[in-house]
């Protein structure tokens, strides 16, 4: 029998359909922890620039709880999928699996941030004490939703750790990955940082920032008003060569920076380089309340060691500058490791509609796990720094 939707929760086609500051309550109650992609304004950046939609194979079919008088309660985004692209969270085996015995794995649901492995609250809502009921409430509306949909399968990807273990009750199966991050042991520079590194780590990082700034490559740092739409041409550039190379079509159109520096200029930051009076590379942060968020890079010239400095080490000095407790620098990476990014969990949930194939996955899941939590572990002993684990943020 088909489980109904709870009658408090209405399906927005797109976030035009919702207020931006009832969103905004939900998704960022506490600016000290804000986090710039379940902003109204970037999920709204993203559709209006056209990069979804049914053609892009992401059409939005986002969950919102009206509340008493009006008010927003909780949200959640939610696109209905017809392929597994730009997730990070990787069930291309999956479907193949299903697939192959007869069942048609797309479309599917997916509560998701597109195109950004950046964890993140996902079940949004206003904080006091009904927020883990309202988060419930919305968990269920988005099972149900499958359910009514007919779709095989619903993905809750980078989740918060909190949202990913009070969901666990609900049918869904827990999946973990591993990204890595910088934190910040209170440093007041950047060498205060290198000083907490094994000295020959601490060589290796002066070695390669000499070399990345060799042959008259100048950095700037260009953020709020100062960002105008040449800098966005010139970044638009870096990261189509850099997108064309990883996916063969990028994601993201030149539309969707314009839009986004014209929402959150304040949260953008680029980091450029220069050589003979031209930008050759740069790469994109988003500036959120404890933490930088690294997103996206590129150049058109290879110069050795510039893509360690502008989107590593710079986002370091960054950080420590801003007082942030965090540098988020994205997937995968482990070479990110001999440059003071350390090995930290990331979290999906798994709703699966067929229950043997469900009983398979979860077995699998099981499994990858442990291998991921033993990979880890192992990871973070060939740290590069002084004492076996260094401090937590201040």
């Amino acid at each position: 029998m088909e489980a109904k939707q709870p009658a408090a929760v209405r399906v927005a086609a797109s976030m035009a359909d919702i207020d931006a500051a009832q969103w905004d309550a939900c998704a960022n109650p506490d600016a000290s922890v804000f986090n710039p992609f379940v902003s109204h304004a970037f999920l709204d950046a993203l559709e209006k620039a056209g990069t979804l939609g049914p053609r892009a194979g992401w059409l939005p079919h986002h969950l919102v709880i009206d509340g008493p008088g009006g008010d927003i309660a909780g949200a959640m985004p939610c696109y209905l999928k017809s392929h597994s692209r730009g997730e990070y969270v990787f069930d291309y085996g999956w479907a193949e699996a299903y697939e192959r015995a007869g069942g048609r794995y797309y479309p599917k649901l997916q509560c998701a941030v597109p195109f950004t492995p950046v964890p993140g609250p996902r079940l949004l809502a206003r904080p006091g004490p009904q927020r883990e009921e309202c988060e419930r409430t919305l968990a269920a509306a988005a099972i149900s939703l499958a359910e009514r949909l007919g779709v095989s399968s619903l993905h809750v990807t980078f989740p918060t750790e909190g949202e990913w273990q009070r969901l666990a009750g609900m049918g869904f199966l827990q999946r973990t990955d591993q990204q890595f991050q910088w934190r910040n042991g209170g440093y007041h520079t950047f060498e205060d940082f290198l000083s907490s590194l094994a000295s020959r780590k601490r060589k290796a990082v002066r070695k390669e920032r000499a070399q990345a700034l060799a042959g008259g490559i100048g950095i700037e740092h260009v953020t709020g008003r100062d960002i105008r739409e040449a800098h966005w041409d010139a970044f638009f550039g870096f990261y189509l060569e850099t997108g064309s190379r990883k996916w063969g079509r990028p994601y993201l159109n030149r539309r969707f920076f314009s839009l986004l520096g014209a929402a959150m200029a304040d949260r953008c930051l680029l980091v450029m380089a220069r050589r003979d009076g031209r930008y050759v590379a740069g790469a994109l942060n988003m500036i959120g309340g404890d933490c930088l968020y690294g997103r996206y890079w590129g150049a058109v010239e290879h110069h050795p060691c510039l893509h360690f400095e502008i989107c590593y080490y710079q986002a370091i000095e960054i950080a420590i500058g801003r007082g942030l407790r965090r540098v988020e620098a994205g997937a995968q990476g482990e070479h990110k490791l001999a440059r003071g990014y350390m090995p930290a969990p990331t979290y999906s949930l798994h709703w699966i509609a067929d229950r043997n194939f469900r009983r398979a996955v979860a077995r699998y899941l099981e499994d990858e796990r442990r291998q991921v939590a033993e990979h880890s572990e192992l990871l973070a002993a060939y740290g590069p720094f002084r004492k076996a684990e260094s401090e937590e943020a201040f």
